[in-house]
């Protein structure tokens, strides 16, 4: 009877010390989770600002860039194909291959700005112009504040799936639906290429 009762006691005592670390572990997780989410969510609020200047800096470069519609369209469709994929990810960085989308487009809109900012610079009258200025200017200080994010963003990922890939996590976090997270990694020989097909007019997505 004694070696009974002192068998369940054990029992309970494995029992209750697994469970703490399975509480420990699952809420370690939690947090992890939360804070790469959490990063993603800043990278997604300076995306949104970002597509959302691109239209007011083509409108302002318009009038003095008649022979350059070519860029203008790339930008456009470019700010479009990466705004579409940005909505696609619906906010959650758990949607690896809508990240992935959504990293290559966003890559060739900044090749298709990289072009345009060249063009501005070439033309003295558009450069001086303040609204265009003022812009150029907002649109790099959001995309530096994209960059600081991603890395942020990038090292939580990395924080996270690190911990779910050591012991004990590893053995029971994908059932609890601690999945791998996915980097925002870029391979520009994968990038999209943007649309130059002419069009009649320059068509924005309200996104």
């Amino acid at each position: 009877m004694g070696s009974l009762i002192l068998f369940l006691l054990t029992l309970a005592l494995i029992l209750f010390i697994l469970a703490i670390v399975l509480l420990v572990v699952y809420n370690r997780l939690v947090v992890l989770k939360n804070r790469y989410t959490n990063a993603f969510s800043q990278i997604d609020v300076q995306l949104k600002r970002r597509y959302d200047l691109i239209p007011s800096l083509v409108e302002s470069t318009r009038a003095y860039l008649g022979h350059e519609r070519i860029t203008l369209e790339t930008v456009i469709n470019a700010r479009n194909a990466a705004s579409g994929a940005r909505l696609s990810t619906n906010g959650d960085p758990t949607q690896v291959p809508a990240l992935m989308l959504l990293g290559q487009a966003d890559t060739a809109l900044s090749s298709a700005l990289t072009q345009l900012r060249a063009v501005i610079e070439s033309y003295p009258d558009l450069k001086a112009d303040r609204t265009v200025a003022n812009l150029t200017e907002d649109l790099r200080s959001t995309e530096n504040r994209i960059s600081f994010a991603r890395q942020a963003y990038n090292d939580a990922v990395m924080s996270y799936n690190q911990a779910r890939e050591m012991f004990p996590a590893v053995l029971f976090s994908s059932v609890f639906g601690f999945g791998p997270a996915g980097l925002w990694k870029i391979n520009p020989s994968e990038t999209i290429t943007p649309s130059t097909t002419p069009l009649k007019r320059l068509e924005l997505d309200d996104r």
